[in-house]
């Protein structure tokens, strides 16, 4: 420890210390938020041989190597680089590796988002784009071209968690050449690493657990050895770059991530085994239950689960759902998760064209804060009388 090798501490305390040494800055614990665009040179042949760390302010400051440090420390990766928000995230990797006449293989169950990024950019851009089942694993070999750069996976789905084996599916997918890339902000590095199971990039909405407090925005993308080269150049060409501030409150959160997880996944859990009881519920989408279809590929791969997971009602359409929502009092309606509060969200699955359901009824995300359980049950049985009378 004394020479900051962290490598075989638990995961709180890397969690504490990772990123920064403070006898790098005078013995200050925290980094400095370093506000950048200029670096001076101290003489002609270090601007011309550009043989210094710092270059410029959009390539990376002594803020950002702090984060950036303390990523690939919980990820296990050659590198990482700090975009502006989650779905940068997705898209710079994608364009990293990624060119006209390509055909790229995603998920049906992927964050819409991405979704239509895929739909229009990457076809626009002369990338041939093509959903497959969420739960095909090795089959995906099937689906292969000669032409198959990328296998894009998210694990568990966004709003319907559908558990991916992603072990198999990255293992077929390398064998042919592509590049492997996952969205794991659902499970974030504590409970799921990526890179150990196969995947070559690892993709993160830093926006969620990480900052933890509902109110920035920000991404990080971390890549193996041998695909860092690539995904740091196209970061330094596209000049895709985070605000110091930003990057300093998401490493402040980092510290405290460890503790918030532990607290969102036992209250999540909690009220999912609840909700399964209830009276008006056709079952609860959430990995960690025994009743989920992917739960045994979910108990094999991840230790931990987190906040995030949907109920879908027994029966009704939209105006069963909408009343369900109107008579929530503590759970806000609102997009985003992993901040300390509850939210609810409907969930609309119209885009898909393979893991389409059925569903018995409305399907409803829940985004598990740090209130009281008991309140959160409170305040979700009076959106299930709602519904039930609506």
């Amino acid at each position: 420890m004394t020479e900051r090798n962290l490598s075989k501490a638990g995961v709180n305390t890397r969690l504490a210390h990772s990123g920064n040494d403070p006898r790098d800055f005078f013995g200050f614990v925290n980094p400095p938020v370093v506000h950048a665009s200029t670096v001076l040179y101290p003489d002609a042949q270090t601007i011309a041989s550009r043989g210094q760390r710092y270059t410029y302010g959009t390539r990376c400051t002594p803020t950002t190597d702090a984060l950036a440090s303390a990523i690939d420390e919980l990820e296990g990766s050659a590198g990482t680089i700090i975009v502006p928000s989650g779905l940068a995230a997705v898209t710079i990797p994608l364009l990293a590796f990624l060119s006209s006449g390509d055909h790229v293989l995603i998920t049906d169950s992927v964050y819409f988002p991405t979704r239509h990024f895929a739909n229009t950019m990457l076809l626009r851009l002369g990338i041939e784009v093509e959903f497959y089942d969420p739960l095909i694993g090795a089959g995906i070999e099937r689906l292969m071209k000669p032409n198959t750069r990328v296998v894009f996976t998210e694990s568990p789905g966004s709003n319907t968690f559908e558990v991916q084996d992603i072990p198999a599916i990255a293992k077929t997918a390398k064998a042919r050449g592509a590049v492997v890339m996952m969205d794991n902000t659902w499970a974030t590095p504590l409970y799921f690493r990526p890179l150990d199971h196969g995947v070559d990039i690892s993709i993160h909405a830093a926006t969620k657990y990480p900052a933890g407090h509902s109110d920035l925005v920000l991404g990080t993308v971390s890549a193996n050895e041998a695909h860092w080269p690539r995904l740091q150049e196209t970061f330094f060409t596209m000049g895709c770059c985070s605000g110091p501030d930003d990057v300093y409150q998401v490493l402040r959160g980092l510290r405290t991530m460890g503790l918030r997880l532990e607290r969102h996944q036992k209250s999540a859990l909690e009220v999912a085994r609840w909700l399964e009881a209830q009276p008006g519920v056709a079952r609860v989408l959430h990995p960690a239950l025994e009743s989920h279809p992917g739960h045994a590929i979910w108990n094999r791969d991840f230790s931990g689960s987190s906040g995030v997971f949907s109920v879908v009602l027994a029966g009704g359409g939209v105006r069963h759902g909408h009343a369900f929502l109107d008579a929530l009092q503590i759970f806000g309606l609102g997009y985003s998760w992993g901040g300390y509060e509850s939210l609810a969200v409907p969930v609309n699955i119209t885009d898909r064209t393979i893991a389409t359901g059925p569903y018995e009824g409305p399907v409803l995300r829940l985004q598990i804060g740090l209130e009281d359980v008991e309140d959160l049950k409170a305040d979700l049985q009076r959106g299930l009388k709602a519904a039930a009378e609506a």
